[in-house]
């Protein structure tokens, strides 16, 4: 017999799925990634008449004829100057069919590094590629991270079509060397899709001049993509926060365990396990929003309450006693490398995971990704800024990582340089991609497998 909070579970799991989509714009200077996000936002009228008043404004003050779309997305100073996209832009719009959260990341190279930020919770990547140039280094290594970060969706847009003269042949030769490319990677679904932001081609509406084009356009694939964010079904997994103790005369013995559900679904009488310690217990009690409930599934934040009076603290893992990931002190992962200073073998580091926040080494870099053949360059010895790589991490206590390809959250991690807080890497933990590329291991001496 389905509980009322299981059905309730359920809707929201099936709301979620059928009207947010979490998307990013990537691609290379100039590609017209901003544009295409003003362009997107104005013809699907999602633009306030305030917002567009002062964009025409800025447009005539620069000489523009018309109103420049990417200033929609462009807002720091520096952006409007260049002309360039320097950080992430995150921007929220809504159709009849679905809700979206949108992040258009930069595209030189050196801003790489926010790229890994706006794909890393993104269900669908948009790569764009001026029809001009083709794939370029800058294309492949946005779909490198987009298989990296395991993006389930990657859309190629083809753009400034209308400086081709709309012409098929050369959205068909750009759209079979990028989908061969990102097919090697493992992306699991590519969709081409030829478009002139500037114009309005193929963004909103069809366009008449690309009559040989019979898909979608792109809004029309952002709202029809199938997207699942029912994770109540995955590994349950609720990083401790905070201990809640008021002590107070109405609550004198109340200790509970606050955090956000990362994945899965906890429900009140379930055995569980705190990691690492290793210490079981039942859930005595579930408060959500100061209200008791049975079950509780993520992302809610929550209070654990547990039968026994054991150790627990910030940085602890609470899991199922049925489903308990392994605990480890060695973690072989592939990285983004993010900062300025390049990371080095031997480096003394801190790894962030979840709520937990550990010392660890850094004991070799095995690899380090070449994006045109996507084949492995053995032991550089160290990763320089926007470098992906493998790396193999040494923490000083034991961490509960789950495989990156089965959880996103619980598979993920920081490396961080202990002196000034600047974060160094982003880490994705067990394999690469989920089809290996030229992985064949340097020898070692340790042990290590990977």
């Amino acid at each position: 017999m389905t509980s009322t909070t299981d059905t309730a579970a359920a809707e929201l799991a099936g709301l979620s799925a059928t009207t947010l989509l979490r998307f990013a714009t990537a691609g290379s200077v100039d590609d017209g990634k901003s544009t295409l996000v003003g362009r997107l936002l104005h013809d699907s009228k999602s633009v306030l008449a305030d917002q567009l008043e002062a964009v025409e404004h800025a447009s005539r003050s620069r000489g523009a004829e018309g109103p420049d779309l990417a200033l929609l997305t462009d807002g720091l100073r520096a952006e409007r100057e260049q002309g360039i996209t320097i950080d992430v832009a995150y921007r929220y719009f809504a159709t009849p069919r679905r809700r979206f959260i949108l992040a258009d990341t930069p595209g030189h190279v050196q801003y790489t590094r926010n790229m890994v930020t706006g794909a890393s919770t993104a269900d669908l990547a948009v790569v764009l590629v001026d029809a001009r140039n083709g794939v370029i280094e800058q294309t492949r290594r946005h779909a490198a991270v987009a298989a990296l970060l395991r993006v389930p969706h990657v859309v190629l847009a083809v753009n400034k079509m209308d400086l081709v003269e709309y012409a098929e042949p050369v959205f068909a030769r750009i759209a079979e060397e990028f989908t061969a490319y990102a097919g090697e990677l493992g992306v699991p679904e590519i969709t081409a899709i030829p478009i002139s932001a500037l114009a309005g081609d193929n963004v909103v509406e069809p366009s008449s001049n690309m009559d040989w084009y019979g898909g979608p356009t792109v809004l029309e694939h952002l709202e029809t993509v199938p997207v699942s964010h029912d994770l109540t079904s995955c590994h349950a997994r609720l990083p401790v926060q905070y201990v809640i103790r008021p002590q107070t005369a109405e609550h004198p013995d109340y200790r509970g365990y606050a955090g956000q559900i990362a994945a899965g679904t906890f429900r009140v009488g379930e055995s569980v396990t705190v990691l690492p310690s290793g210490r079981t217990s039942k859930v005595a009690g579930i408060d959500l929003l100061g209200e008791p409930v049975d079950v509780a599934w993520t992302p809610q934040s929550v209070t654990v309450l547990l039968e026994d009076d054991i150790d627990v603290s910030r940085g602890d893992l609470i899991v199922p006693s049925s489903d308990t990931p392994s605990t480890a002190q060695d973690i072989a992962a592939t990285v983004c490398h993010v900062a300025d200073q390049p990371l080095t073998v031997g480096q003394r580091v801190l790894l962030k995971h979840t709520t937990r926040t550990v010392k660890a080494i850094v004991k070799q870099i095995p690899s380090r990704l070449t994006l045109d053949d996507l084949s492995q360059h053995p032991n550089p010895e160290q990763l320089v800024a926007n470098d992906i790589g493998r790396v193999l991490v040494r923490t000083a206590e034991p961490l509960a990582l789950d495989a990156y390809a089965d959880s996103r959250r619980t598979g993920s991690f920081l490396l961080i340089d202990p002196a000034d807080g600047t974060t160094l890497a982003a880490g994705m933990a067990g394999e690469a991609f989920a089809k290996p590329v030229d992985t064949a291991p340097p020898a070692d001496d340790e042990g290590w497998d990977f």
